[in-house]
């Protein structure tokens, strides 16, 4: 007789989701996949909105990831205001801008690494679940709790002194940004009393960073084994190629590093990118458009991002990065759990540019915004943390929003999500009389490497259906109601 396991709620990741798994009476895994079961729907939400409102109401949409929000849509509103495409800001409104954004990254992957995804490695995917979560780091390892937690404190404050709030500012606006550094809060930063600076948040990088490797030397089998498989990947660069979170052109590759995007102007993503609808999800399903819905789905995200940058604008994460992509010499990277390894890498990155940008003048003083020629239309686009972020607007003769399309992080990876979910869920769980609490965790070991964020992923398109399935005890569809 064939059965069904639910896994609910996927647990330590943002946001609520659900995976159902069916075995058929053989013991075979007949079907997997990752449900959404959360709606958001804030394109509907600021149609009718003055646009200028835009950078402040979206970032409601998370409380993790607001400031990505938040950047994503003043980015847009730049090119809807004259102010360019991102090159066109002030050197103070940029600056201050990408020192926000690297905060936000950096406190974003601390958050998920140390909180998230470390009591896997530390306890094992079969460990207990008693103490297989930060309390039992607090617990077994306090040093690497309390650093978790203190560089999260710190990436949090530096989003403080730029958008003037830890969670939900107001610093991006339209054209540029509202406020300088003052001297106080750059002197904090850079001097401040230990462990708050950020020398020392660079050091600890680079202990975490050492950390994974030191993981993964011990377990390389395991890692080099677990939901591996090819992909297409996409992301940012910078013109030159180079790794750049805040503002690029478009590229993406396949498996092998051939480029399939060419670093194409992200004003006309939607020549390029197409977004799937399917029954069982909220969540949309994007691919490239000439490679069509069977081939072209891709990865965003740390993993992504390495495997199409051609180098890191900063010596110390550029070290790691050569040593990184010597693993697969040179080829990309498609092993799920290195995308934590890509992610440190990142936070490293971060921390260096963090402490590069303090040191310039351009935050203290200089204009904050710039404006130009009005326009209707507008797209933002930032590497959040989780990955490539999409904001599209469209404005009317009245100043008001009457179009936002929103291409979420965690949507861009619904479809490798679901085949990591499909491909552990089998080799976990095929010919096994009794599903354990282990089998399933490793399907959410495999959910967490893409440090989902459920809340964001879903939004509008048509109706939201009711569906009302009657099912027999041969689980077979007897009827089916649709509203």
């Amino acid at each position: 007789m064939s059965k069904k396991i639910t896994i609910e709620p996927v647990t330590r990741v943002e946001g609520h989701g659900k995976v159902t798994i069916h075995i058929d009476a053989q013991g075979n895994i007949q079907q997997s996949r990752l449900h959404i079961v959360e709606f958001r729907g804030f394109e509907r939400f600021v149609q009718g909105r003055p646009y200028w409102e835009a950078p402040v109401l979206v970032q409601r949409l998370c409380g993790i990831c607001p400031v990505s929000h938040h950047l994503a849509a003043a980015k847009a509103l730049d090119v809807i205001v004259g102010a360019g495409t991102g090159d066109g800001l002030t050197p103070t409104g940029e600056k201050m801008r990408r020192l926000m954004h690297y905060g936000q990254v950096f406190q974003s992957h601390s958050l998920h690494f140390f909180h998230l995804s470390a009591p896997d490695f530390l306890f094992g995917i079969d460990g207990d679940v008693a103490t297989r979560n930060i309390i039992g780091i607090a617990l077994t390892n306090p040093e690497l709790a309390v650093q978790g937690v203190m560089m999260r404190k710190f990436g949090q404050e530096i989003i403080r002194a730029t958008a003037g709030k830890k969670i939900h500012g107001t610093g991006a606006i339209p054209g540029g940004i509202n406020k300088h550094l003052t001297i106080d809060e750059r002197d904090e930063f850079l001097k401040g009393t230990d462990p708050l600076n950020a020398d020392k948040m660079v050091s600890w990088a680079q202990g975490a960073l050492d950390f994974f490797k030191g993981y993964y030397l011990a377990n390389k089998d395991f890692v080099d084994n677990f939901s591996h498989f090819p992909s297409n990947h996409l992301s940012l660069v910078r013109k030159d190629g180079a790794l750049d979170l805040y503002h690029g052109v478009l590229r993406a590759v396949d498996s092998e590093g051939k480029k399939i995007l060419h670093d194409v102007d992200y004003q006309e993503y939607d020549k390029y990118i197409e977004e799937e609808v399917k029954s069982w999800s909220y969540m949309k399903f994007p691919y490239l458009k000439e490679q069509g819905k069977e081939k072209g789905w891709y990865r965003v995200g740390p993993l992504a991002r390495l495997n199409t940058a051609d180098f890191i604008p900063s010596p110390l994460a550029q070290r790691e990065f050569e040593i990184y992509k010597a693993l697969t010499h040179g080829k990309p990277n498609n092993h799920c759990l290195l995308t934590h390894y890509a992610r440190l890498i990142e936070v490293l990155h971060s921390a260096e540019m963090i402490r590069e940008l303090l040191s310039d003048p351009d935050l203290l003083k200089g204009d904050l915004v710039i404006k130009g020629q009005k326009q209707k239309e507008g797209v933002g686009l930032i590497e959040a943390p989780r990955g490539t972020l999409f904001h599209h607007y469209r404005i009317n003769d009245h100043d008001q929003i009457e179009m936002a399309n929103l291409i979420v992080s965690t949507t861009n990876n619904n479809e490798p999500m679901n085949k990591a979910v499909n491909i552990v869920a089998k080799a976990q769980m095929t010919g096994q009389e009794v599903i354990t609490e282990p089998m399933m965790n490793a399907v959410e070991v495999a959910i967490r490497a893409y440090d989902p964020c459920l809340s964001c992923a879903t939004h509008a398109l048509g109706k939201m259906p009711l569906e009302l399935t009657l099912v027999g005890p041969d689980d077979k569809i007897i009827d089916r109601k649709r509203s």
